[in-house]
């Protein structure tokens, strides 16, 4: 009866074991692979991301929003001659050069508001690419191997029955965890590429003040927030890869108990920090 019950024990423990370690490395499998995701989602241009929805913000731009912007610029390039004719007394002091600074101003002006979705593509472009080498240095070190675990499952194996069927139960929770951080790496960059495209649409506006001595700090706050909302990607990805690094440790523990609640609490961290990305990189580039 013994031996029955013995072989009955073993058998339910290489069970309970074999599901905790599923569980386990299917988790860090799952960070393995969103980090890879990740680079490459938050990596991608506003173009190359979806060409049919970039297509159609480009034409609303320049057929609805354009025009509205050519006739912002008029109004900035004729205040800008009426205040610089009543700095000189009326006239009375009046030097013909100004006319011709105030006509290559405005000559700059509509070259840029004409350019507006290259310096736009530009300024993502800079930012893809930072974050796409950023991407392959965070990756190449965050890896979690299967030699990791060897430890971890050296300790299950000298637990009893008990305090396995409770770490299998508990284990069970990292499949929640991960499908909430899934969700929130999902609206916190979907939301953020939808944000870029609704700041693209209307880049004509703010462009147009550039010229502009006293309106220009609008145009100049736009290119900031275009800064701040391409290097968010940034700020994700370093989020994502300390996380990674922090469940690196875990899985080199050798704790099982610490390695289940570890990664519970890392992930909500990690969510909070998300969301904070956006403030924080908008506070870098001094963006409101």
């Amino acid at each position: 009866m013994g031996i029955l019950t013995d072989w009955i024990t073993e058998f339910l423990k290489e069970l309970l074991i074999g599901g905790i370690m599923g569980n386990l490395s299917g988790m860090f499998d799952s960070v393995n692979s969103r980090v890879g995701e990740i680079a490459a989602e938050v990596g991608t241009t506003p173009a190359a991301w979806n060409a049919g929805v970039f297509s159609l913000i480009r034409q609303l731009s320049e057929t609805v929003i354009l025009p509205i912007a050519g006739l912002i610029l008029a109004f900035v390039a004729t205040y800008e001659l009426i205040q610089m004719i009543l700095e000189k007394n009326n006239m009375h002091e009046f030097d013909v050069a100004n006319i011709y600074k105030w006509a290559f101003k405005t000559a700059c002006a509509i070259l840029i508001l004409s350019n507006t979705f290259n310096i736009v593509n530009a300024v993502f472009d800079v930012s893809q690419s930072v974050i796409a080498n950023a991407g392959g240095l965070i990756q190449g070190s965050t890896d979690v191997s299967a030699d990791m675990l060897t430890e971890l499952e050296t300790t299950l194996e000298g637990m009893d029955l008990g305090p396995l069927l409770g770490l299998w139960l508990q284990s069970s929770l990292i499949g929640i965890t991960m499908w909430a951080l899934n969700i929130v790496i999902f609206v916190i960059v979907y939301g953020r590429m939808i944000e870029i495209y609704l700041l693209t649409s209307l880049a004509p506006v703010p462009m147009a003040t550039l010229a502009n001595r006293e309106l220009g700090g609008t145009g100049q706050n736009y290119l900031r927030s275009l800064f701040a909302v391409g290097f968010q990607g940034l700020l994700i990805l370093v989020c994502v890869g300390i996380y990674a690094v922090l469940v690196q440790s875990i899985a080199t523990g050798g704790d099982p108990i610490g390695a289940i609640w570890g990664t519970v609490g890392y992930t909500v961290l990690l969510c909070f920090m998300l969301f904070k990305t956006g403030s924080i990189s908008k506070s870098i580039f001094s963006a409101h």
